[in-house]
């Protein structure tokens, strides 16, 4: 029996196993228990073995590794065309290594540990940030069946909100003064815990050369570059700058036949999360754009005199990305181009 591509349909605790041949012929199916599983793939003859890219599928494909066998991850979407019949364990991991067999079939690149750290700290961070505003809405909403309004925003909150709690003239009660006390040492404290992951992502980022090479980049600020650092492992899984951006969701999606083509808004595909910071961070740059004598902001300033403000953001964050792979895959400094009098 020689396996050449093992799929592995993991879960919490049982793991499906289905092994093809050179051929593509089923030669290996097996199911482990979760304790059963490094060991009996450590025993088995060097091979391909592939994953969904789900939670857990880094770790494994990390103990995958460290025994010798070149793993690789395959996003749900591109497997599912694969799954005959019912959908169940066995099926999936047979539908898995069919995927795989693809020669065209894209993949996931698999995180390090320092990667994982930094993602960890973002996914905390935005929790947290969720949980503010959920907070500040439900402190206004409270606040205003007393017929107290509340300035929008996390600062002017807590100021007013200690105006409102001192202010013995509005229709607060005894028990809803104490009750909007308790909401605002919340809220003091989620701004507290805030403040420490934006010092740990500030540490990382002064402690990554690859994230300070990037800051320069117009737009890009801490979180992104630790961000960027975090979700891309190695600029060269990506052909050029255009496949980065079009991995992130920020080339448009196309809807062609025969020699009509359309192109459509962008396809939103991938990191949802980068792919929003990068567009805020060009909404940044727009808003305070200057005109300076260089190509990077001439480009700006005719996308932002020719597009509307939302489309002008999306191509600057499109521009930004093709920037990092580039710099990341060469590693070059950032340049704002030649001047408009040199050139």
């Amino acid at each position: 029996m020689t396996i050449s591509i093992l799929g592995i349909d993991i879960a919490k605790n049982t793991f499906q196993l289905h092994g093809a041949d050179h051929s593509g012929k089923t030669v290996y199916k097996k199911r482990l228990a979760r304790r059963e599983l490094a060991a009996h793939v450590t025993n088995l003859p060097p091979c391909t073995i592939v994953m969904e890219a789900c939670g857990g599928s880094n770790y494994w494909a990390r103990v995958f590794q460290s025994s010798g066998h070149s793993v690789k991850l395959i996003g749900a979407q591109f497997v599912k065309p694969f799954v005959k019949t019912n959908k169940n364990d066995a099926n999936d991991a047979q539908a898995i290594v069919e995927a795989a067999s693809r020669p065209s079939m894209h993949f996931v690149p698999i995180k390090k540990v320092e990667q994982q750290d930094i993602q960890t700290i973002h996914r905390i961070r935005t929790r947290v940030v969720k949980n503010r505003t959920a907070l500040i809405n439900e402190i206004r909403g409270l606040c205003l069946e007393y017929g107290v309004v509340l300035t929008p925003g996390a600062a002017r909150v807590k100021s007013s909100l200690c105006v409102a709690i001192a202010d013995g003239d509005n229709e607060l009660t005894p028990l809803s003064r104490e009750s909007m006390q308790d909401l605002y040492d919340e809220l003091v404290d989620v701004e507290c815990r805030l403040k420490k992951l934006d010092n740990k992502i500030r540490q990382l980022c002064r402690q990554n050369e690859n994230c300070q090479r990037i800051l320069k980049i117009p737009g890009v600020g801490e979180l992104t570059a630790t961000a960027i650092v975090a979700a891309v492992p190695d600029p060269k899984e990506f052909r050029n700058g255009r496949h980065l951006s079009a991995w992130l969701g920020l080339v448009p999606r196309q809807s062609s036949s025969g020699d009509k083509r359309t192109l459509l808004g962008i396809s939103k595909r991938g990191d949802r999360y980068l792919r929003t910071l990068l567009i805020h961070g060009a909404r940044a740059v727009l808003s305070h754009y200057k005109h300076k004598d260089n190509d990077y902001t001439h480009w700006v300033g005719r996308k932002k005199a020719t597009l509307s403000h939302n489309k002008a953001a999306v191509a600057l964050a499109n521009k930004n990305a093709r920037i990092i792979w580039s710099m990341l895959n060469s590693g070059e400094e950032f340049s704002y181009g030649a001047s408009a009098t040199a050139a």
